[in-house]
């Protein structure tokens, strides 16, 4: 169409390269004809310099003049230009993206719940995300305004625009459409689309937090992803070592965007240390009060909630047998408990020659999450403290002191041994003690009770934690947690044909007509020896004297009585401080003409001052080498003997 004016405006149409030599072609040089004729008699030149500006070339516009106006046309002279080249994407028409939407309803029916959604499972870029309609039409005009007839392109002096739009917009319309069908028939035939993949449950909700749990899960990064190191040194500067404290997050140290799993896989249990608090000189260093005190009740909380700790006391006379048991998982680590416990000692009697091969063979049981904080030894009387490795540095030094009790004897068989440290607030002493043997030396033994009682001195550098309940003439009333155990050699006053009909009759668990004969339970309540302990209620068969490999009880010529020589006593210098969870003994082991007898605790901890001389957490690290390589040997050499059990074949010849 043309204007009154006579002069062509130009009309942004759509207008595919792909029909550059087809019907359209074809319609531009028909409608440049009408157009010359009726525009041959006005004077003055075309406005030539606005199609040159938008890239037409020169040979191609006097193609779709009349020769009438070829001669008359004043044309600048300027150099050819090479042409552009061809973009990569190209805008989706109306009909175009309708039938992406009807294709999408073919071949999935999940599409039709979002019926905005134009991408699919394929990740196309070109198909992900279509520009919005007036968009794609400047881009087309930028490419292709070269294709455009001189009808479209009209413009008067004035610069004005006017009828002819819906003309345009039919043809445009109509382009559309045959470009549609085109690519319907031809271009996107072949190409099959998936079926598009939707969770099967909502996906969680996204926190700015970083340290959220869903940008914890959404955005873990693997460990071969090498170069997030370089990304996140560009952004935040360093790579932080510690991440997982969540007061890091709220005071400018990350950015709301960015997930703290992005820069670590793995997050750490230890909280991060500011370097404002490192900085800073605390005068109540050793307080309670100290926010930062190693023994402090922050800490305390931090590893034990409810401030109880779980103790393993085992007391064992070996009868200085050199054989030891093959297996000692049924003494340390009993079925019934769920959990292993937090520290483990354990006190030896008439002890194996081999102390080394015992304390190795301790290791090897209880495993790499131990470590033997000290091992003391007083002639065959052996004393061993294990403690989870995580908790070394809590301990104060160890210390331990000797009694003995039987002087005349060149090998110290008789007498006690004491260790003591404090862990945290709370001091400890463990003590294990051979009294004097025979049915009938009561005295003997309370003797040296109070011998021990009285010449072990403990503790040396450690400071009192209550000094003002402390006597010089009882080392037990120097500590807050007091466990004696060992072969205390009380007897049961009864013959032996009584006790064995009452051990008939009387099932294992039941042995309170047992226990009306026991001196060590007679001389407690008359608060002879022993004052302020308690035991545990006792359930177990006696532990003394049973036939070495055998269950049955002494069958010798001395006939001697069955009785509970073995226990485990405590005290505390607060009530309830400690709770007995389980006594009992291990009748498995059989080496010995004594059972291992042992009990478990729940002690209560208080928090402490970093004033005390700390063990800086040292531990037998030489023992803990040779005990875990001795326990991976054993373990493959039980693979290797089960594998080869299995592989064996046995023929019989009949």
């Amino acid at each position: 169409m043309s204007t009154p004016n006579g002069f062509p405006q130009h009309a942004r149409v759509c207008v595919s390269r792909s029909l550059e030599g087809g019907a359209v072609q074809d319609l531009q040089a028909k409608k440049a004809g009408k157009a010359a004729k009726k525009e041959a008699g006005r004077d003055g030149a075309l406005p030539t310099e606005g199609l040159l500006k938008i890239g037409t070339p020169i040979s191609e516009t006097l193609k779709l003049l009349p020769e009438e106006l070829k001669s008359s046309m004043k044309i600048k002279s300027m150099s050819p230009r090479p042409p552009r080249k061809p973009r990569l994407e190209r805008a989706a028409s109306l009909d175009e993206k309708s039938w992406r939407r009807w294709r999408r309803f073919r071949t999935s029916q999940e599409s039709l719940t979002d019926p905005n959604e134009t991408s699919s499972s394929n990740g196309s870029l070109q198909e992900a995300s279509p520009s919005p309609p007036s968009r794609s039409r400047d881009l087309c005009c930028q490419q292709d305004s070269l294709h455009s007839s001189p009808d479209a392109l009209e413009a008067g002096p004035a610069g004005k625009s006017r009828g002819g739009a819906s003309d345009l917009g039919k043809r445009a319309s109509e382009i559309s459409s045959a470009f549609g069908g085109l690519l319907r028939g031809k271009g996107l035939a072949g190409k099959p689309r998936l079926a598009q993949i939707l969770p099967a449950r909502p996906l969680p909700p996204m926190e700015l937090n970083v340290a959220s749990h869903s940008l914890r899960t959404a955005n873990r990064m693997d460990a071969d992803c090498l170069d997030y190191r370089q990304s996140a040194q560009h952004r935040f500067g360093r790579v932080s070592s510690s991440l997982s404290d969540t007061r890091l997050h709220g005071n400018g140290t990350l950015c709301d965007n960015c997930s703290t799993d992005s820069m670590k896989s793995t997050f750490s249990l230890l909280t991060p240390i500011r370097a404002k608090d490192v900085r800073s000189r605390s005068y109540l260093e050793g307080s309670l009060l100290a926010s930062g005190a190693l023994l402090g009740a922050e800490e305390l909380s931090r590893y034990f909630p409810d401030r109880n700790i779980g103790i393993f006391v085992a007391t064992w006379n070996m009868q200085g047998q050199k054989e030891l048991p093959v297996n000692l998982d049924d003494l340390l680590l009993p079925t019934d408990p769920d959990f292993a416990q937090d520290m483990y000692v354990i006190g030896v009697q008439e002890g194996c020659p081999d102390r080394r091969e015992w304390e190795i063979r301790l290791q090897e049981t209880l495993g790499p999450h131990y470590v033997l904080l000290h091992s003391a030894a007083h002639g065959v009387l052996y004393m061993s403290v294990f403690i989870r490795r995580d908790l070394i540095w809590f301990c104060s030094e160890v210390e331990y002191a000797t009694v003995t009790t039987r002087i005349v004897s060149q090998i110290k068989t008789k007498g006690a041994l004491g260790i003591c440290f404090t862990f945290f607030g709370t001091s400890f002493l463990f003590i294990t003690s051979h009294f004097t043997s025979g049915d009938s030396k009561v005295n003997e033994r309370k003797l040296d009770y109070n011998k021990t009682i009285q010449a072990l001195t403990l503790p040396k550098n450690v400071p009192d934690t209550n000094p003002y309940r402390s006597s010089s003439s009882d080392v037990t009333t120097r500590f807050d947690e007091v466990f004696w155990f060992g072969d205390f050699n009380f007897r049961l006053n009864k013959d032996r044909e009584t006790v064995d009909s009452i051990l008939k009759q009387n099932p294992d668990t039941d042995m309170s007509q047992l226990l009306v004969y026991d001196q060590l339970t007679s001389e407690m309540s008359r608060g002879s020896i022993f004052k302020g302990f308690q035991e545990a209620d006792i359930h177990f068969r006696p532990s003394y004297k049973f036939d070495i490999g055998k269950d049955s009880y002494d069958t010798t010529s001395k006939q001697r009585t069955p009785s509970y020589t073995d226990r485990v006593v405590f005290r505390s210098r607060y009530k309830d401080d400690i709770q007995a969870v389980k006594y009992s003994s291990c009748p498995v082991i059989k080496t010995s003409d004594h059972r291992p007898v042992f009990a478990l605790f729940r002690v209560k901890v208080r928090p402490g001052r970093d004033n005390i001389p700390l063990a800086a957490g040292q531990f037998d690290r030489e023992l803990y080498l040779i005990g875990i390589r001795r326990r991976i040997t054993r373990e493959l050499q039980k693979r290797l003997e089960q594998k080869d059990q299995k592989s064996s074949s046995i023929c019989s010849i009949s």
